[in-house]
């Protein structure tokens, strides 16, 4: 497949090489600002929870 995006990208190596390192960063950024964002409220991996009810932080006594 990255063979064949490579063939379809119009000009010389260095021209493709931009072009692919546009594409790469584009992809990047789409994945950070916009699908990140939007997933990380359905995923939460940092909220603790047990039995469907949050757990509060431990707590020592002294």
């Amino acid at each position: 497949m990255y063979a064949w995006i490579w063939r379809s990208l119009p000009g010389t190596w260095q021209a493709r090489l931009a072009i692919a390192a546009g594409l790469v960063a584009a992809a990047c950024a789409l994945l950070w600002y916009v699908i990140f964002p939007w997933l990380e409220p359905k995923v939460q991996f940092d909220h603790g929870v047990v039995n469907g009810t949050p757990t509060a932080p431990a707590t020592t006594h002294r």
